[in-house]
């Protein structure tokens, strides 16, 4: 076996039996946020723009390189599709032209025209984008597992597809967190000391667990060449940095007995045998050292290529095309009736900020409205033009496109909430639905109880109270015995404090709230907004489009071409 290393979780596998590029990420991610570490530009493309098979493992743009598919891979290439609860692959990638696809089983093998493969798929809301997955292949000599950005529990069944020859394998950060938090500086130094610790070791766990003969880290780091994002980069070995590069985890691996990893940079190829592993590199071995030992001056040179690029794209970012309030108030409203274990979950409110005014997410109210100095519960300040490119272009998950963007700064009162950041990735009812389910199947304690002929979120919004066990029903008004507070079954409101509501509806009332979101949708189906919307046929959002006038691709000329712009 043949492997061509692409950059970042980019492979290309050649065998007798035919090739299978992997995750090619080739222009900018998350509005130009992300780039390939080390650069990839010298990669010959038209090498791998014919492959027998393609394997995209999640939706995430650093995998899913919608420009470089669109343009450079054909067509006749025969996608393999992890069993994903939504078929979200394969739909985009329908949208690109590509029409032959294998639907896989989770983690079952299939036999192939001479190759064996087998997926492991990642189905929790919060794996990549409503789904991640590693691939397993074996060419009849060799197997190797690509494990990108998946956490696979099944150790067994996925090691009964080895023994493995070689593994890649992530070890670098890939979230926000700490960094785009609004923490204090110790916090962060604090918090990213131990993220990065926890990477490092949970990498180590799963190579020795799956104990290829040959290790190969990848799938990050990215790097950020923007100016507003150049300091997250992890210049000088810095260990509270949560995006140590690959001779990092090579040294980890050693320093825990481990002597089996191998460098690959982008360009590099691998020739695979059970007794060897034999890279060739495209530069000189101290070009290489340099690149990691002085990352600083090379990132900088890397920036200055890449900058008229950083440029155009910042520069095509809509501004005014959109009133976002109305917009968000028409997309999410709808999403809110729906998400009852979403709402109770977040039980309280989300402040968009956009510095002069800001959107208020109530999850309590299920309503979205202009803020007006109430407080909130998690804040995001962020530039408007992101929201007005969601929009626009009706994008289903926010995580993918805003937040991975590291251009946004973060609060929040108390602990993480998994039900904050799952909302933001499941912006369609289909999306909805599944993690409403998955919330439903997964939790052993009821979100609802039932008493006086109302169905009643089970915790107290001010302190979180259990309100089956310390609630106290009189004359319509709930009390929660714990601190006092009292709640108006009849509207939700709070008689102790305002601001606060309580999910209470009459149990013969579900199937009213049910036709209110039917008739939403038919209200919103006919609207004639003036502003520009982006129709979706998997989701009730869909008023008219505006004529092209007013619509601009990045040189400034009307047209429809992408905001993100081109390389």
């Amino acid at each position: 076996m043949e492997i061509t290393f692409l950059g970042h979780a980019g492979i290309f596998f050649e065998t007798r039996y035919g090739s299978v590029l992997c995750d090619p990420f080739f222009n900018p991610a998350f509005f130009a946020s992300w780039f390939p570490f080390p650069s990839n530009e010298e990669v010959d493309r038209a090498k791998i723009a014919h492959p027998t098979y393609l394997y995209i493992s999640h939706l995430h743009d650093d995998h899913f390189d919608e420009q470089f598919l669109r343009e450079q891979v054909w067509k006749e290439a025969i996608v393999l599709l992890p069993d994903f609860p939504i078929n979200v692959i394969e739909r985009a990638l329908r949208k690109l032209g590509f029409t032959k696809f294998i639907q896989t089983k989770n983690s079952e093998a299939i036999e192939v025209n001479g190759l064996r493969f087998m997926i492991m798929s990642m189905t929790a809301p919060n794996d990549g984008a409503i789904g991640d997955s590693g691939l397993m292949i074996d060419d009849g000599e060799t197997r190797i597992f690509d494990q990108n950005d998946s956490r696979p529990i099944d150790l067994d069944r996925l090691t009964s597809f080895g023994p493995f020859d070689a593994h890649f394998v992530q070890y670098s950060g890939a979230t926000w967190f700490p960094l785009a938090y609004q923490f204090p500086e110790k916090m962060i130094q604090v918090l990213g000391r131990k993220k990065r610790e926890n990477q490092l070791a949970r990498a180590l766990r799963y190579v020795q667990e799956i104990g290829a003969t040959f290790v190969i880290p990848s799938a990050g780091p990215p790097c950020f060449l923007d100016d507003d994002l150049f300091q997250f980069n992890d210049f000088d070995r810095d260990a509270t940095n949560t995006f140590p590069d690959q001779t990092v985890f090579m040294e980890y691996m050693q320093a825990n007995g481990m002597n089996n990893g191998y460098l690959m940079i982008p360009g590099s190829v691998a020739t695979l045998s059970k007794e060897a592993f034999l890279v060739a590199h495209p530069l000189p071995e101290e070009q290489i050292q340099a690149i990691f030992k002085e990352k600083q001056g090379y990132l900088k040179a890397y920036k200055a290529r890449q900058q008229p690029l950083i440029n155009a794209q910042k520069a095509g970012w809509p501004r005014g095309q959109v009133d976002i309030l109305s917009s968000l108030r028409d997309w999410f409203e709808p999403l809110l009736v729906q998400a009852n274990l979403t709402c109770v979950g977040v039980n309280g409110r989300i402040l968009l900020d956009f510095d002069t005014w800001g959107v208020v997410i109530d999850f309590q109210l299920r309503k979205v409205y202009a803020w007006n100095g109430e407080e909130w519960d998690y804040r995001y300040r962020l530039d408007p033009a992101l929201v007005e490119y969601c929009i626009l272009h009706h994008e289903e998950d926010w995580l993918n496109e805003i937040f991975l963007s590291f251009r946004f700064q973060a609060q929040r009162k108390g602990a993480y909430n998994e039900h904050v950041s799952n909302f933001f990735l499941c912006l369609s009812p289909e999306r909805l639905q599944f993690v409403e389910d998955y919330y439903s199947k997964r939790s052993s304690v009821e979100h609802f109880w039932e008493s006086d002929g109302y169905r009643i979120q089970r915790y107290c919004p001010h302190q979180k109270a259990d309100l089956k066990r310390f609630g106290k029903i009189e004359n319509g008004i709930l009390t929660c015995a714990l601190h006092g507070w009292q709640y108006e079954l009849a509207t939700g409101r709070c008689l102790t404090s305002e601001g606060h509501w309580l999910y209470a509806q009459p149990i013969d009332q579900e199937d009213a709230e049910r036709d209110v979101a039917e008739t939403t949708a038919e209200v919103h189906a006919n609207d004639q907004s003036q502003f520009i919307r982006t129709k979706c046929k998997d989701c009730w959002y869909t008023p008219s489009e505006l004529p092209e006038v007013g619509r601009k691709s990045l040189n400034g000329s009307t047209g429809t071409k992408s905001l993100k712009g081109t390389s």
